[in-house]
């Protein structure tokens, strides 16, 4: 431990980058968070935008961006757009799940059909493989193709073409199911 705080404080150039940041972070600031705020409406979210974009910059190879000032302006707005789609996402879960508790106050008939649809679906989601599963499930739950990217590992420009196969594979299943032609 001694031996990495003395290396740390011996290290001038590590001091010196630490004060270039500072100084990009005083001079850049208040023109992140209005570039933010333009497109959030909100003070707060403006400001937390601002430190996510200054997180970035700290992050990233300063020494390749040639124009700070429009990597900065880039940056803040794919995140301030970023934040809205997160949140528009968040606010339809929430809209389908105030929806879904809604309805559960129908006739009896209604519920059990509802529930005979649902068990169905479930029954046939189960045969399919867990990636297709998983790949439904996540994207009709509201999840970004981004997250489910993560999530499952893969490439983002993959899940386009996962989604429109696990789908495909749903309907064929659905349809055997209750012996329609496809």
């Amino acid at each position: 431990m001694m031996e990495v705080k003395a290396n740390l404080s011996n290290d001038k150039n590590n001091s010196s980058k630490e004060d270039i940041f500072q100084n990009l972070f005083k001079q850049h600031y208040s023109l992140v968070v209005r570039k933010a705020l333009v497109i959030v409406k909100e003070q707060a979210i403006a400001e937390d935008i601002a430190q996510e974009v200054f997180v970035k910059l700290y992050n990233a190879d300063r020494k390749t961006i040639e124009n700070i000032h429009g990597w900065l302006t880039k940056v803040t707005v794919n995140t301030a757009y970023n934040h809205i789609r997160t949140e528009k996402r968040h606010h339809a879960r929430n809209d389908k799940q105030k929806i879904y508790e809604n309805s559960a106050s129908g006739s009896v008939e209604e519920r059990y059909m509802e529930l005979e649809d649902i068990n169905e679906v479930q029954k046939i989601l189960m045969k399919l493989s867990e990636r297709d599963r998983d790949i439904l499930i996540m994207k009709f739950s509201g999840y970004s193709y981004e997250e489910i990217a993560k999530d499952k590992g893969v490439e983002k420009i993959s899940i386009g073409t996962l989604l429109a196969r696990a789908k495909k594979r749903f309907k064929d299943s659905y349809m055997e199911e209750r012996g329609e032609d496809k």
